[in-house]
Parts: structure tokens; C-alpha cells; sequence
């Protein structure tokens, strides 16, 4: 068995950059950054969330043997799950409905928070679903879940139509993104969409084309601008609206609403690569390697989900949301250890404020009830 971290890493990447070279000459040299973000990060077996590398722990690569590139909030702290699931309660009981639908579950450590919490609070679903792209995932998840194994299924998509509460942390993100770039300032620039190609000695490398799409809003300044724009993402939430009949949904990402999001200063976009607990800006080295993502436009969310018929339960930061939602009572008998990781979840300076949580519910599903973790600090009068 090679367990030399350089060779494993080549046995990862070179038959997926082959696949992504491959792909660039079937699109005639160019190809869109989302289709290579797609094939980076799910590729059957070689992508990034495809293949069997360790992604999710509190240590970096090669500490403590857990070999983890980032962490996210239920592996920093049962509460946030245990918390989280007083909304998914409260959310079931409001719509009538038994079900909770879990997008990438991860290590499965949200789930087995949410499902203990359920339990406890005499709720425990008839069924969970998750619905995970990744089948090394897939056998992590039904080890961590083995004492749920009777509720717990795995699905690869969407039914045409169901029904339940529906829960993602950090789905939006992973979600392929075009880039967009405008060479010059507002009154006089030209908009170039930036693609994949390769180079003689077949190193990736960055070329751009002129295209007629725009980011939301028009940026001001006499600057050069790189930017994100999120089809594929908002594409997801109007399928979930045309097929989610009743219940609701709460996606915890970070990310801005569209002013921010497009504000002339962030001229660099907020597309970002993780890799062993560090970040850099450049995806086409050591592709399926590591993680490649953008933050979350908030406002295109809402409205692709407004546009399809959904209605907005709610949008503020995750501090506030796990504040309302009653960490502090969750967290009274809380050790020290636990006390300073429910610090990093809330405050504004941590992932409190970074991070952001949208409520969304099919027309209908939201009558006579409010989702308690926007009770105070809602802004969606702010997307």
C-alpha cells in the first residue's frame, strides 16, 4: 500500500488532469471555469469530494493523524447541531411533516447531532436523507451515523416531489461559479468571461472571452473587477422550489448579500482554494488536491427562490441565528473546551458574522409560524 503523500497526490492528479485536458479540447481549447470547477471538485473518483483523501478535521495534514484540509462548524462543536435541530424541530412540527433532507453531509457529524437533539426532544424524524455526491463520504457517514442506521438513508438526487425540512452547512459554496472580469473601469470597460486552457507543456493556465453576461449590479470605479457569478447555485434552489411540496429549508454558508458582494473594493472576487487548515487563490495547481470556493450571493439566493415561489422565512448571521435558536441554554453545562469552540461559532470576528444563515419555505409551508432563529436581527430587508 503507497502511503507517500507525494505519490498519493500524483495517483489523484494526474489522471484528473488528464480528464481536465480531456475536456479542454472537446470544448475546442477553452473551457468555462465552472465545468472545470465541477470536474476538480466531483469528478467520479478523482475530484476533490470524489476521491478518498481526509477533507474534514480540526488539524491540518498530518497532525494527529487526522490529515483534515478545513473545518466546519459541527466538527468545531456538538452544539451547533444539537442547536440547529430546536429550529429543524420546531420547522417540523410547524409544517406537519417527519422528514429531515440533509445536501453534503460531510463526516456525518451534523446529522448525528441533529438526530441525538431530535431524539431528546421526543422529535426523532421518521426519516433522514442525505443526499451526498461522495461515496467515500457516503461510508464515513454510516459509520458515524451506526446508531440512527434505521432512519437514516442516502439518496443520489432529489425526488421529482417530497416533502420535510431541509438543512445544508456549507453546500452553496462548494457549487461551481463562473468568472467574470472587466478590463477597464465602469464607463469604458469590457466584460471577458475567464475560462481553463492549457498551455505547450500542457501547464494550466488562464485565458478570457468576451461574453455578454454581467454581474447583478453594475460596479463602479475605473478599476480592473474579477468577480463571481452563481448560476449553478441558484439553479439548485429553483429545483428544490419546484420539487419541495411542504416544509422548509435553512442553508448556513458565508457569504454577503449582493451589495456587498459587488461592492467596487472586493475587485479580486472571493473565489478561494483550502488545503491543510491554509488558503490560497490559485485552482489550477494541484487540481483535486483541494477545495475550491466562493462565497455565497445571499440575494441571488433569495430571488431565485422567490422567483420559483418560495418564500423568505428569514436571513441573518449565524451568530444571531444560533443565539435565537437557544445556544446559550444548549450550552449551560458546557466544559471549557466546549465554551471557547461556541466563542468561534458566534462571534462577530469568528464565524458569527461571516457566516450567514437563509430560511426559505414552498408557499404555504410558512403560514402561521415564524422560524425562530430569525426572531431578532432579521435582515433580509438587507438582500
Amino acid at each position: 500500500m503507497n502511503t507517500d503523500p507525494v505519490n498519493q497526490a500524483a495517483s489523484l492528479t494526474s489522471p484528473l488532469l488528464a480528464r481536465v485536458h480531456e475536456a479542454i479540447r472537446a470544448a475546442g481549447g477553452w473551457l468555462p471555469f465552472d465545468r472545470f470547477m465541477a470536474l476538480a471538485l466531483y469528478e467520479p473518483g478523482l475530484g476533490y469530494y470524489a476521491n478518498s483523501s481526509p477533507k474534514f478535521g480540526l488539524m491540518p495534514g498530518g497532525v494527529a493523524g487526522q490529515g483534515s484540509d478545513f473545518v466546519t462548524a459541527p466538527e468545531l462543536s456538538p452544539l451547533f447541531g444539537h442547536t440547529l435541530a430546536r429550529q429543524v424541530a420546531q420547522a417540523l412540527a410547524a409544517t406537519g411533516t417527519d422528514e429531515v433532507w440533509e445536501f453534503g453531509a460531510g463526516t456525518g457529524a451534523l446529522a448525528l447531532q441533529v438526530l441525538d437533539a431530535l431524539a431528546d426532544l421526543g422529535q426523532a424524524p421518521r426519516r433522514y436523507t442525505i443526499v451526498d455526491l461522495s461515496g467515500t463520504l457516503r461510508a464515513r457517514q454510516q459509520a458515524t451515523l451506526a446508531r440512527h442506521a434505521e432512519r437514516v438513508v442516502w439518496a443520489d438526487r432529489l425526488p421529482d416531489a417530497f416533502e420535510g425540512v431541509v438543512i445544508g452547512n456549507e453546500v452553496l459554496d462548494a457549487m461551481p461559479v463562473q468568472l467574470l472580469v472587466r478590463i477597464g473601469g465602469q464607463a469604458d470597460g469590457r466584460w471577458y468571461e475567464r475560462g481553463v486552457v492549457a498551455g505547450d507543456a500542457g501547464a494550466l493556465g488562464w485565458a478570457e472571452r468576451p461574453t455578454a453576461l454581467r454581474p447583478p449590479l453594475d460596479i463602479e470605479g475605473p478599476h480592473n473587477y474579477l468577480t463571481e457569478i452563481h448560476p449553478q447555485g441558484e439553479a439548485f434552489i429553483r429545483t428544490l422550489a419546484e420539487r419541495l411540496r411542504r416544509g422548509a429549508a435553512f442553508f448556513i454558508d458565508y457569504g454577503f448579500p449582493e451589495a456587498e458582494y459587488y461592492h467596487p473594493q472586493r475587485h479580486m472576487g472571493t473565489l478561494i482554494c483550502h488545503r491543510a487548515h491554509q488558503s490560497d487563490d490559485d485552482p489550477l495547481a494541484d487540481v483535486g488536491e483541494k477545495d475550491i470556493t466562493a462565497h455565497v450571493n445571499f440575494t441571488g439566493i433569495a430571488l431565485a427562490a422567490q422567483d420559483a415561489g418560495m418564500t423568505v422565512l428569514g436571513y441573518t448571521g449565524q451568530g444571531r441565528f444560533l443565539i435565537n435558536c437557544g445556544l446559550l441554554d444548549v450550552a449551560k453545562n458546557a466544559d471549557v473546551r466546549e465554551s471557547a469552540m461556541l466563542v468561534k461559532l458566534v462571534n462577530e470576528h469568528e464565524m458569527g458574522e461571516l457566516f450567514k444563515v437563509i430560511g426559505l419555505a414552498p408557499a404555504g409551508s410558512e403560514t402561521g409560524w415564524e422560524a425562530m432563529g430569525f426572531s431578532a436581527g432579521d435582515r433580509t430587508h438587507r438582500l
